[in-house]
């Protein structure tokens, strides 16, 4: 055969990779004839046999494979062997070069000129010795295997794409996939290595690299990890990095015994070093038992704190941890700040001659200053306490702003649920409500709102979202979140009826507004699903899917944002500040709200990141509104 008529014939198949190949490097005829003549021969016919349609040849005769044929080639015991190019004479007068041939290729073989190509369709077999390997009629009636011909790999093509995993494989990719999984949803951005022993904190010896032992966390072993938390937090929490430049040398808090109950997450790391470099000493529990971040828990410890807390601790384990804090012999202290009042409760319970000596009480959350008032009505608080939580600062950046944006991220790192067109009923319009409605309402979804006070009642309305009685709407919802800061506000007969696959959560601070106690019954199965996630699943197979067994969703569950908690953070650490350089008699034993003028300090520190710039009061427009130029702005009644 010709030359022409050679690669007339191997530009026919409409081969995908051939143009591909050919448009890439336009090779000239005498290219295509010279050293790249095999491969683009043998990818051309491989593409045009595997047009055809196949057919198993039967019956073929055992000797078909023979030392003789031209075209077989031995293997050895690995499978792979490349003979040397060779002339076989396929007529008296035209020579030609056989390919180099590998067999266990897959590729098809190709024929070399004056060999008319078998008919593939009748005349092409599966050997199933030959793992798969293919056989043709040779011209005198044998059978022979077909040649296998190197692919042209172009430089994209990735091997590993025709690499199969084994099953052992596939298990191990499945098994890093669900416990990556795990580990992001259940753990606030936590780097917590889920292989961990489950051997209690409680029951390890551990020390810092400094020898120091007074700690009780997970693993010390994360503290880089924690460390680089720390870190990344302080560049979005402007004011309190302020705050500790401006005020570190004069020790403000020199002599102080701060003890706290907070969340312990990377923000929380950032104000407990802060107040440590304006004097005090501070000793650490959490106040939930799923927001501890464990990395960030070590990297304190191994910074010299005295931190008694991990993620995942029992009931048990979380007064236990609290006791540690306050009952340490030696050491007694003056100033706490608390989150939900347990620690304070704790105090009163355990040991209540030490508030001879405490100065005062910091309170950040509705829960604990509930308590606090409570306590004050009934005159048995005998120290003053600063509620925080009532702040302008705290009410509409951190219950608002926060709640708004960290509500949509619990629940979609959970749950991964669709937003847009699910009816939500959230229990509780206050600032908390108010962020998680918006947040609701711009993903498209259906929100109704539940609410006691005509005031925030009316203002759910003016805003858009339809005023319900829970029971009106329970049966068709799709998510129920309370935060209220009550206790049973979706109580079991809510829980009978609600549709199958509805989610329930809270974004209160405290874990009494689902009454998760009455699904703790024999005819009730719980599934864990996720890490915070259960399925509680009813005699009938209807289930409902209750987030962080009713605890803080956000801060169980997910993060919140960290510029947001550097406004509540600066005003604790002002309110401590306040609190316990005040002289004796300018606080009696009841709960104050933070003098506008430090809530507007606070305010102020936050400004520059945004490039922000105030306009200043001239002499007589001061005079007009009868104000100071540097402030406060507005009055203690005013409503921001």
């Amino acid at each position: 055969m010709s030359a022409k008529c050679l690669r007339l014939k191997l530009r026919r198949p409409q081969c995908l990779a051939f143009n591909h190949y050919s448009a890439t490097h336009n090779p000239s005829p005498s290219y295509v004839l010279g050293k790249g003549l095999c491969e683009i021969a043998a990818m051309s016919v491989q593409v045009l046999a595997a047009e055809m349609a196949e057919v198993e040849l039967k019956d073929v005769p055992s000797k078909a494979l023979t030392p003789e044929s031209p075209l077989t080639t031995k293997a050895d015991d690995k499978g792979i062997v490349e003979s040397e190019p060779k002339a076989v004479a396929t007529s008296a007068t035209t020579p030609t070069m056989e390919p180099i041939v590998k067999t266990g290729d897959p590729s098809l073989g190709f024929l070399t000129p004056n060999t008319k190509m078998p008919q593939a369709s009748a005349m092409k077999r599966t050997d199933p010795q030959q793992n798969g390997g293919e056989a043709f009629v040779n011209r005198d009636g044998t059978v022979a295997e077909a040649p296998r011909l190197k692919k042209i790999q172009f430089a994209d093509q990735k091997q590993e794409f025709n690499k199969r995993p084994t099953k052992i494989g596939r298990r191990s990719l499945s098994r890093s996939i669900s416990q990556s999984s795990t580990d992001s949803y259940g753990s606030a951005a936590s780097y917590t290595d889920s292989s961990d022993d489950e051997t209690s904190p409680r029951d390890k010896q551990q020390k810092n690299s400094k020898g120091n032992g007074d700690f009780c966390i997970k693993n010390i072993k994360q503290a880089d990890f924690g460390r680089r938390e720390i870190e990344i937090a302080e560049q979005e929490m402007p004011a309190l990095m302020a705050l500790r430049k401006r005020a570190q040398g004069e020790k403000p808090l020199a002599g102080a015994k701060v003890v706290g109950c907070t969340h312990i997450t990377a923000q929380t790391a950032v104000l407990m070093e802060t107040l440590s470099a304006l004097g005090a000493q501070c000793r650490w529990a959490a106040c939930n038992i799923y927001s501890t971040q464990n990395e960030v828990a070590a990297a304190l410890a191994e910074g010299g704190f005295s931190v008694f807390a991990w993620k995942g601790e029992s009931e048990d384990d979380f007064w236990w941890c609290i006791d540690r804090c306050v009952n340490l012999e030696g050491w007694q202290p003056n100033m706490i700040l608390d989150d939900g009042g347990d620690l304070t409760h704790w105090i009163y319970k355990k040991y209540p001659n030490m508030f001879k000596k405490i100065k005062g009480i910091v309170e950040e959350s509705v829960t604990g200053v509930h308590r606090l008032y409570q306590l004050s009505k009934a005159g048995k608080l005998c120290v003053p306490a600063m509620n925080v939580n009532d702040s302008v600062t705290k009410q509409k950046f951190d219950n608002l702003y926060c709640c708004r944006e960290s509500i949509l991220d619990g629940l979609k790192r959970t749950t991964d649920v669709m937003f847009g067109g699910k009816q939500v009923v959230v229990c509780g319009y206050g600032e908390v409500g108010k962020g998680c409605c918006a947040a609701l309402k711009a993903m498209g979804s259906i929100v109704y709102v539940t609410e006691i006070d005509p005031i925030c009642a009316l203002q759910a309305c003016m805003d858009g979202f339809r005023l319900v009685k829970l029971s009106e709407v329970i049966r068709q919802v799709d998510i129920v979140i309370t935060c209220t800061g009550n206790k049973n506000v979706v109580v079991r007969e809510y829980l009978d009826r609600m549709k199958n696959g509805c989610i329930v959560c809270n974004m209160g601070h405290s874990n009494t507004e689902i009454d998760v106690a009455s699904l703790r019954t024999p005819e009730l199965t719980w599934e864990r699903v996720r890490s915070q996630v259960d399925h509680v699943i009813w005699p009938d197979g209807k289930r409902i899917v209750l987030l962080a067994e009713g605890r803080l969703l956000n801060l169980s569950c997910s993060t919140v944002p960290t510029f947001v908690l550097s406004i509540t953070a600066t005003t604790q650490a002002l309110a401590l500040i306040e609190l316990y350089n005040a002289p004796e008699g300018r606080y009696k034993q009841d709960v104050y709200l933070l003098p506008k003028k430090m809530d507007e300090y606070v305010a102020s520190l936050h400004l520059p990141t945004f490039d922000a710039h105030l306009t200043e009061l001239s002499d007589e427009q001061a005079k007009y509104l009868g104000l100071n130029k540097n402030g406060p702005f507005k009055p203690n009644y005013y409503r921001y």
